[in-house]
């Protein structure tokens, strides 16, 4: 690359020209936009607003995961300069593409989070720009859920986690990042029959009816054969992919909350994923990269990667 041409490329996170395109920036320097994209509130001519939720007080136990959209944004510095490896496509050249910023909040005021969430996410929508989360604890995928489905009626959903989060809570007012997708099934939110759980190996007998593909399952199965019965159960409905960084075992990904055992591996998750394209997926967040826990970025580096499949899915049934 030119000198010339690097120095027209300072920080193109505020600097920069065309939406689209890989960049070239120095890994290591600049400002931690996600991938380098612009940050912009305005979403005229982008295709999808990727949005951090630093929210972090619905936990059961660790907190540090409102550090977890910048830790992203960091670790997403090394992945620009080409296509994402195992896709026939560009998602950075090939959509347009926003970093929204973090959601704003009055910490001091949690009763009062679910609806500001819910209202960011909807005024994203709003712009005709699809939306990526990056959070924060589990809880956060509740109120992007409801922005969802106002927009698009009940959703399939693809829950890549240790844990169900189904456990029963008929108190609507509770903020819990271990219930949220019981309130989901119970208000209509997610339709239960048509969604699935990757992953899990906690206990909670309770599945509302949505299939459950433990972690055990994934281990003795083939990656494609995991992506082709998610597929089957989807269907083309109009699906939303939640990815607890816990569905990774820790060797992988020690930087959350609430680690468990004998989780997916990096290669596993990634497979999976890929082997997805063609999903209708709608939108998507990763939750629970606490960077406290992880000295190494490891776990932000995974979240990151996460961010750009979900981005790949995205666009694959809209590329051109």
């Amino acid at each position: 690359m030119a000198l010339q041409d690097a120095r027209d490329q300072v920080d193109r996170a505020f600097t920069g020209g065309t939406a689209k395109g890989l960049d070239f920036e120095n890994a290591f320097g600049g400002a931690t936009s996600i991938f380098r994209r612009r940050y912009t509130k305005d979403l005229a001519g982008f295709d999808v607003a990727i949005t951090g939720i630093p929210f972090d007080q619905a936990v059961t136990h660790r907190p540090g995961a409102r550090f977890g959209p910048r830790a992203i944004r960091e670790a997403s510095a090394l992945q620009p300069f080409d296509p994402p490896y195992g896709w026939d496509y560009s998602p950075l050249e090939a959509l347009a593409i926003a970093d929204y910023g973090d959601l704003g909040f009055d910490y001091a005021q949690v009763a009062a989070f679910p609806d500001v969430l819910r209202a960011h996410v909807a005024g994203i929508l709003d712009q005709g720009a699809a939306c990526i989360a990056m959070g924060g604890d589990h809880y956060v995928s509740f109120p992007i859920l409801q922005a969802h489905a106002e927009k698009h009626g009940p959703l399939s959903l693809i829950q890549f986690d240790a844990h169900s989060d189904t456990w029963a809570d008929d108190d609507m007012s509770r903020i819990d990042h271990g219930t949220m997708f019981y309130k989901a099934v119970k208000t209509g939110v997610v339709d239960p029959e048509t969604s699935v759980q990757v992953g899990i190996r906690t206990v909670n007998p309770n599945t509302l009816g949505v299939t459950t593909i433990d972690a055990r399952s994934v281990h003795e199965a083939a990656p494609g054969d995991v992506a082709r019965r998610i597929r089957a159960i989807v269907g083309d409905r109009p699906a939303y992919l939640t990815f607890d960084i816990d569905a990774l075992d820790p060797a992988f990904a020690p930087g959350t909350g609430t680690p468990v055992w004998g989780g997916l591996s990096s290669g596993q998750a990634a497979a999976i994923l890929r082997d997805l394209a063609g999903i209708n997926l709608v939108g998507g967040d990763v939750v629970e990269v606490s960077p406290p826990y992880d000295t190494t970025g490891a776990t932000a580096i995974a979240g990151a990667h996460v961010v750009m499949e979900l981005l790949c899915l995205w666009g694959w049934t809209r590329r051109t």
